[in-house]
C-alpha cells in the first residue's frame, strides 16, 4: 500500500553517480516500519519512559525526513533539528548521558553539566551515523536488527521485559523491509528503500534506547561503554569517515563512497557478499559488548579496547589500497585494484 502511494508522490529515488540501483525504488521503507512501531507504543504507551515525546519527536524526524527524500532540505536545517530534539529529550525527557560507565571500578564516573554537550553529540551522532551506512541493500535493516537484538537481550536478561517486547517489536517490523529491499522473494519488481526518512528515525530511536538501558536511575541494563559495542559499525565507520573528510579539508556531511561498503565493493566484493562481511563484524562487536556485560569485564578495559578497535578500523581504511596491493603482489595477482 505505501509503495503504491510512494509512487504516486514522486517518493522514490533515482540512480545517480553515488547511486548506482536500477530504476526508481520507493523510499517508503521508513514510514512502513515506523507505523507498526508507532501503533504499538500507542496501545503500549508504558513500554518506554516519555513515549509521548519519544513519538513527537520521532515523527518529526520521520516527516522532515520524507521532506528531505521529496524535496532535498539542507543539512544545517536537519542539524538544527536534530539539536533541538536533543534538548527536548533532555529538558522533557529526562534521557541525560550523566555517567560513561565504571571506569575506575568504583562507582559510575559522573561527568556533570559536560553530560548534556555529550548528549546532543550522541543523539546527532547516532542519527547521523544509521544514515550514513545505508549504502547497500540489506544493510541499515540488518545492523539495527543487529543492535535492536543486542539491547532486547540485555534488556530482558536484566528483567526490563517490556523494553525487551519493544527492541523484538522493531526488529519484527524491520525483517519483512529487509527481505523486500533485498527483492526477497519477489524480485526487484517490489523493491523498496528505507529513504532518510527510516534511517534518521532508526538512529533517534537506537540512541533513546541505549540511553533509558545505560542511564536509568532505577538500575542500568548495561553500561554505556557496552553501548559502543552494541552499535559499534555504525558509530567507528561514521566516525572515520567524518575524520578523513575533515582531514581533507572537505565539509563532514558532504557524501563520498568511502564508507566501508564502498570499499568492500571496490575491492571486488559484491554486494550481498559486503553485506555478509559487515554484518559478522557487527555480530562480533555486539556479542562482545553482550560478553562483557554478562560477565562484568571491567568497563575501562572494554572501553580501551574499543578504542584499539577503532584506531586499526581507522588506520587500515586510510592504507587500505596500499594493504591490497602487497596482498595481491603476495598472492601473484599483480597491481590492478
Amino acid at each position: 500500500m505505501f509503495r503504491k502511494f510512494a509512487i504516486l508522490i514522486n517518493l522514490v529515488d533515482q540512480p545517480n553517480s553515488r547511486k548506482h540501483h536500477s530504476g526508481s525504488v520507493p523510499l517508503i521503507g521508513g514510514v512502513a516500519v515506523f507505523v507498526v512501531v508507532f501503533s504499538y507504543l500507542l496501545i503500549f504507551p508504558h513500554t518506554i519512559s516519555s513515549s509521548l515525546l519519544y513519538l513527537g519527536c520521532a515523527s518529526t524526524l520521520l516527516v522532515v525526513g520524507v521532506l528531505d527524500d521529496l524535496f532535498d532540505i539542507s543539512f544545517r536545517f536537519r542539524l538544527a533539528l536534530q539539536v533541538v530534539i536533543s534538548a527536548l529529550m533532555m529538558g522533557l525527557g529526562g534521557l541525560v548521558l550523566s555517567h560513561i560507565g565504571d571506569l575506575w571500578g568504583r562507582t559510575p564516573l559522573d561527568i556533570s553539566y559536560f553530560g548534556y554537550v555529550m548528549t546532543v553529540i550522541a543523539v546527532v551522532g547516532a542519527i547521523n551515523a544509521f544514515n550514513m551506512v545505508d549504502g547497500i541493500d540489506g544493510l541499515l535493516g540488518a545492523l539495527a536488527t543487529i543492535t535492536f537484538s543486542s539491547m532486547g537481550i540485555l534488556f530482558y536478561l536484566n528483567t526490563q521485559h517490556e523494553l525487551a517486547a519493544f527492541c523484538a517489536v522493531i526488529v519484527f517490523a524491520t525483517v519483512p523491509y529487509i527481505l523486500m529491499n533485498l527483492g526477497i522473494p519477489f524480485g526487484q519488481r517490489f523493491k523498496i528503500f528505507m529513504g532518510d526518512a527510516g534511517s534518521t528515525v532508526i538512529g533517534f530511536t537506537v540512541v533513546w534506547l541505549l540511553l533509558e538501558g545505560s542511564q536509568a536511575p532505577q538500575g542500568a541494563s548495561f553500561s554505556p561503554v557496552t553501548a559502543l559495542w552494541l552499535a559499534a559499525v555504525p558509530i567507528i565507520d561514521a566516525v572515520c569517515t567524518i575524520s578523513r573528510r575533515v582531514k581533507k579539508g572537505l565539509s563532514p556531511f558532504r557524501p563520498d563512497r568511502e564508507h566501508l561498503h564502498h570499499i568492500l565493493l571496490r575491492l571486488g566484493l559484491s554486494s550481498r557478499q559486503a553485506l555478509v562481511v559487515i554484518c559478522l563484524l557487527a555480530l562480533i562487536f555486539a556479542g562482545f559488548g553482550i560478553f562483557a556485560e554478562l560477565y562484568n569485564v571491567p568497563d575501562l578495559f572494554s572501553l580501551v579496547v574499543f578504542l584499539i578497535v577503532a584506531a586499526i578500523y581507522f588506520i587500515i581504511m586510510q592504507k587500505i589500497w596500499r594493504i591490497t596491493v602487497h596482498v595481491r603482489r603476495f598472492f601473484g595477482v599483480g597491481r590492478k585494484h
